[in-house]
């Protein structure tokens, strides 16, 4: 057996067809920028430099790290507080040479300033001395003053508070009365229920009209039929069955026809 008939009886591998590869199909590139399909979205595209010479790796162009960047100094600005100077002390107008005198805080009153631009001011009261000719005190003290008394109604202008009056102590139910005297349960008396509720439904049972006899008796419950009265009852469908006749009996003939 040859070498071409056992190739010949293997079986067909996918893999080693030979088919196009992904440049023969026309469909816009996923890569970069240009000419991107603009069905997909695109991640951002980085080009790199050439490769340098080997003259230009060895030879260091960079200044290095010799700069010197505040730390306040972000990428949004100078991030700092404000910061203010102090101007020196001023000095005369006339006389250059010497040095300006400012007032300490006890040279102002600003108390009697007239109110500006439209400051509100409390209102300010004076108390006036005692009278020089005074003899006689006559301002009553505050315990000279006698008020109404605002119990019960004696003050026709003013609003009182309700009063009540305590009658005099009894005999009869005094603590002093003999309490075996006192009336025990069954001398009041009871009122009827149906005056002062809803009144119920009430029968009387009549007599018996005669004396009953023993020739007069009256019939038990078996002397009813009940079964046999169904005229006001519903009655459901009855059939009856005919007699069973045997197959060997001859049947009666009383009419010939010849």
């Amino acid at each position: 057996q040859s070498m071409e008939e056992v190739v010949k009886k293997r079986p067909i591998i996918s893999a080693r067809e030979r088919g196009p590869g992904p440049g023969r199909y026309i469909l816009p590139p996923t890569v970069g920028y240009i000419n991107h399909d603009f069905t997909k979205s695109s991640s951002p595209a980085y080009s790199f430099h050439s490769r340098m010479s080997s003259t230009m790796v060895s030879v260091d162009s960079s200044p290095g790290p010799r700069y010197y960047i505040d730390a306040k100094v972000t990428r949004f600005g100078r991030m700092e507080t404000p910061s203010y100077s102090i101007l020196g002390r001023g000095r005369h107008t006339g006389n250059k040479g010497e040095l300006f005198q400012t007032p300490g805080p006890g040279a102002y009153s600003p108390e009697k300033a007239p109110p500006l631009n439209a400051h509100r001011k409390p209102p300010s009261y004076t108390i006036g001395a005692r009278t020089r000719y005074r003899s006689v005190d006559a301002v009553p003290a505050p315990n000279s003053y006698s008020l109404p008394n605002l119990l019960g109604c004696q003050v026709p202008n003013k609003l009182s508070s309700a009063s009540y009056s305590f009658s005099g102590r009894r005999k009869v139910g005094a603590p002093s009365e003999d309490l075996s005297m006192s009336p025990g349960p069954g001398k009041y008396n009871s009122t009827n229920p149906d005056i002062y509720h809803l009144r119920q439904p009430s029968f009387s049972m009549q007599s018996r009209t005669k004396r009953p006899s023993f020739s007069a008796a009256s019939p038990g419950p078996a002397t009813y039929s009940p079964e046999k009265f169904h005229v006001h009852l519903p009655k459901s469908p009855s059939f009856s069955l005919g007699i069973r006749h045997s197959e060997f009996v001859t049947p009666l003939v009383v009419d010939v026809v010849d």
